[in-house]
């Protein structure tokens, strides 16, 4: 009785787990797609979904650091860089895109410097939900 028990418990944490994975890459989506718009990024993007084409998503004069999220380097001008790789005669490089240009981040009102740094972790936390959902279907296809 006693694993028929556990073997109930794990299958409810389990369930538990991937309701709030769920649950919070919806969140993350949404408010992805208010930033999206907010920061006017169609222009060069064009549809949301193809921002998922690029490799990786860089701020330049903003940093993106642990310990000094958010902080400013004077003198420089805030863009938002998308990476994507090309292929030129037979080898593959990276490309960069400037996605929007702010202009001298000192310049930058709060509000726009906070929805860039979100939008950046937004995005890759994004990306790393794909790269686990990939992850998931080949192991699936090993089953």
């Amino acid at each position: 009785m006693s694993s028929k028990l556990d073997r109930l418990k794990a299958l409810a944490d389990k369930a538990s787990a991937i309701s709030t994975y769920e649950i919070e890459r919806k969140k993350n989506l949404k408010r992805l797609k208010e930033l999206f718009q907010t920061l006017q990024l169609s222009d060069k993007v064009g549809e949301f979904d193809n921002l998922f084409r690029f490799k990786a998503i860089n701020l330049s004069a903003i940093s993106l650091g642990t310990e000094t999220l958010g902080k400013i380097t004077e003198g420089k001008y805030a863009q938002i860089i998308a990476i994507t790789y090309v292929e030129e005669e037979g080898r593959k490089r990276a490309k960069n895109i400037n996605l929007r240009y702010f202009g001298r981040v000192e310049n930058l009102d709060e509000t726009v410097k906070k929805n860039i740094v979100e939008f950046i972790l937004r995005w890759r936390l994004e990306k790393s939900f794909m790269g686990v959902d990939h992850y998931r279907d080949l192991l699936k296809k090993l089953e």
